[in-house]
């Protein structure tokens, strides 16, 4: 395991993922005009690629079933009012209010966390990273709250397109992935199938599968090798990820890590972020554990 990249993630997801789980956030969708949580979500999600088509934005959110994307987009685009460039700037600014909410003095601390982000994410290659490569091409913010939220987003998705990478060459399609990962515990098992829009038949045939390949026994508990193979999976996702790093010394990452600390703790403390949670961060004891 890269340690330093896996804690990167774990310092810098309580960040961006104010905006899947702060109230005032989960609601751009609907100040938008936009059908439910989810149109909102998609449309946030993929407002960096443009309007894209709803093949285009599954691929790369990778674990969604295609049915729910295809609900959602492009119809999305169709609203009056509604484009790719007012959505990218709405959600910076929800994201910024609720940091600001939860994090007394981010505004303070967000200028030394800038320069060594936004080297990370200039650096960074963009072949075969598409949500990593729409928000590096995002112009800079000039608040430095929503520019702090953006570079964490940014340096996220370079980590969420990694995965999907991680999952392919380990032969997971999304609904595969997320039956393997409830049955390690990951993500909630309750919940999960209907949140990401797979259907029960699906579920099952990606049970089967699972079964074919020894990752679950008979019962569909996870057995010793489906757990080494979800290990595996993280543990390639933290290499991939951890081409992020290269442009910092190791005492700059270090120093980085430790300022991304209290910002991070503030946001977990102040239960914005549900435990267990469908992003798969863990609970802060074990983020604690894994330093």
């Amino acid at each position: 395991m890269d340690s330093r990249a896996r804690a990167l993630w774990l310092r810098t997801e309580p960040l961006h993922a104010v905006t899947y789980f702060d109230e005032h956030c989960r609601g751009l969708g609907r100040a938008l005009g936009l059908r439910g949580f989810w149109m909102g979500y998609f449309a946030a999600r993929t407002a960096p690629l443009g309007p894209v088509p709803a093949p285009v934005a599954g691929s790369a959110l990778a674990v969604f079933a295609p049915d729910m994307v295809a609900r959602a987009l492009p119809a999305a685009w169709s609203v009056p009012g509604v484009t790719p460039e007012r959505v990218v700037d709405e959600r910076a600014v929800r994201a910024a209010a609720a940091l600001r909410a939860v994090v007394p003095g981010i505004a303070a601390t967000a200028p030394q966390l800038l320069g060594p982000l936004a080297a990370m994410v200039a650096d960074a290659p963009t072949i075969a990273r598409p949500l990593f490569a729409a928000n590096q091409a995002l112009p800079e913010r000039a608040d430095p709250v929503e520019q702090l939220w953006q570079l964490t987003t940014s340096l996220r998705e370079f980590r969420g397109d990694a995965h999907a990478a991680a999952l392919a060459d380990h032969d997971l399609d999304g609904c595969a992935a997320l039956v393997l990962a409830a049955a390690t515990d990951r993500v909630p098992k309750d919940g999960i199938r209907l949140d990401r829009g797979w259907s029960e038949e699906e579920w099952a045939v990606s049970v089967d599968a699972l079964r074919s390949r020894r990752l679950l026994d008979t019962d569909g508990h996870v057995t010793d090798l489906g757990r080494t193979e979800r290990a595996h999976v993280e543990d390639t996702t933290d290499r991939l990820a951890g081409r992020l790093l290269r442009p910092l010394t190791d005492r700059a990452a270090d120093q980085l890590l430790t300022a991304l600390k209290e910002p991070a703790g503030r946001v977990t403390e102040a239960n914005v972020l549900p435990f267990p949670n469908p992003i798969g961060l863990p609970r802060p004891r074990v983020v604690e554990a894994a330093r």
